[in-house]
């Protein structure tokens, strides 16, 4: 268990990942399996949709987010997985080429009727590397409690 505690969260404390560049062949392979939309998975199609080029699914955003963070080993060992997530918004696209980055600040902590767990809010803003913001999401993590002998 290398992860922080639910004791060990504050609100208002934030973190930062490490950056992800995703390529063409990244987009349409998430999207020929998980969304098989033209400005997805075609990148001739994608020229003549809204967005003028290829993009990345929404979901494949979120994905990669939350692995991003993950990454960083402050779940590790003490997450119980997640109890939803609330507020999602995406903002821009993301493109191939394009590098995002996490921030995560606690929104809140709230401590389970069971002993061993409470549920830490979390706030994730994904940004480009031009720092602009492409999704924002808010999870309710379900953390490991230090419990006292």
């Amino acid at each position: 268990m290398n992860g922080y505690l639910f004791e060990d969260f504050s609100a208002g404390q934030s973190f930062e990942t490490e950056g992800l560049t995703l390529t063409d062949t990244m987009i349409i392979d998430f999207g020929f399996r998980f969304d098989p939309q033209p400005f997805h998975v075609d990148t001739q199609a994608a020229c003549r949709s809204p967005y003028g080029g290829l993009i990345a699914s929404g979901f494949q955003t979120l994905a990669l987010t939350f692995r991003l963070f993950r990454d960083t080993g402050i779940l590790t060992g003490t997450s119980h997985g997640e109890a939803g997530a609330d507020e999602i918004r995406w903002l821009r696209p993301v493109r191939p080429g394009d590098t995002i980055r996490v921030k995560v600040t606690v929104a809140g902590l709230l401590p389970s009727r069971k002993a061993e767990r409470g549920t830490v809010r979390l706030a994730y803003a994904t940004l480009n590397q031009h720092g602009e913001v492409v999704m924002t999401v808010v999870i309710n993590h379900l953390v490991m409690r230090r419990i006292a002998p």
